[in-house]
């Protein structure tokens, strides 16, 4: 008798069912990447774990602060690319610009004049020289740091003394350009040389720049005049215009010191000046 088959006993050679695989979940996105913590106590590691961070938060076209922005100056090696963008973003003076243009001008002249010094050729070298010495004013201190940077200097110590011939008002802006150069003795050497020439020039120079407003140049001037020549010698400036030279000539000796106010007011006296 055949019986009916027990529900699960299998079957033998029948296939067995497979049951169907699991569905795939979804594979989860890229997990960001933890953050390299400070390593202490490690100094060199220090600089890279801090340069990674900036690196994490910073973009990299982002335009670099200034130091002075946070009233500190960053120091370290990890700084040293900010500080060369920075450095890249100061403005230049442009290749056609009036400074480069001046600059340049003073380097070829002083190069021509190491050529002839090496020639031998000293009559040329000193025309070129009292050529340059008529240059405007701004031009000096450029002149003065190519020849020194050419070794030449006793050739500015003869620059100096041919423009201190000049007119009494070059000579001031020579000497002030020197001076806002950061060339402090040179601005006073082209003074004391250029009150080297005699009284009445010295007072009718004083004149011109007083009838043309320039006080400042005038009180250059006289200041050095002052310092550099006796009290009689002053006095004897006064000469060609006493009433605008002796109030002039007082304010500038007691700027000296009283001593030296004394003196000149007593020389003006002892030369028929009403003081």
């Amino acid at each position: 008798m055949t019986g009916t088959p027990v529900t699960g006993t299998p079957v033998p050679g029948a296939r067995e069912s497979v049951p169907a695989a699991p569905v795939a979940a979804p594979a989860p996105g890229p997990v960001p990447a933890k953050q390299r913590k400070r390593r202490r106590g490690s100094a060199r590691f220090a600089g890279m774990a801090e340069e990674e961070t900036v690196s994490a938060v910073v973009p990299p076209d982002a335009a670099p602060l200034r130091p002075e922005a946070s009233g500190r100056t960053p120091r370290g090696a990890r700084f040293a690319r900010v500080a060369e963008a920075v450095r890249r973003t100061e403005p230049k003076p442009a290749a056609g610009s009036p400074d480069a243009a001046a600059a340049r001008e003073a380097a070829e002249t002083v190069g021509r004049l190491v050529r002839l010094r090496a020639e031998g050729r000293s009559g040329e070298a000193h025309a070129l020289l009292v050529e340059i010495a008529h240059w405007p004013a701004n031009r000096f201190p450029l002149l003065a740091d190519e020849l020194q940077r050419a070794a030449l200097g006793a050739d500015w110590a003869t620059l100096l003394w041919e423009a201190a011939s000049l007119p009494a008002g070059r000579v001031v802006a020579a000497a002030d350009a020197l001076a806002g150069a950061g060339r402090t003795g040179d601005g006073e050497q082209i003074l004391r040389q250029g009150v080297a020439r005699p009284a009445a020039e010295i007072g009718e120079a004083v004149l011109a720049l007083a009838g043309a407003g320039a006080r400042r140049e005038v009180r250059a001037l006289l200041d050095a005049y002052v310092r550099v020549r006796t009290p009689e010698e002053a006095a004897r400036c006064v000469g060609p215009d006493p009433q605008t030279l002796v109030p002039l000539l007082l304010e500038a000796a007691r700027g000296v010191s009283d001593e030296r106010h004394w003196d000149v007011v007593h020389a003006l006296r002892v030369a028929g000046f009403t003081v």
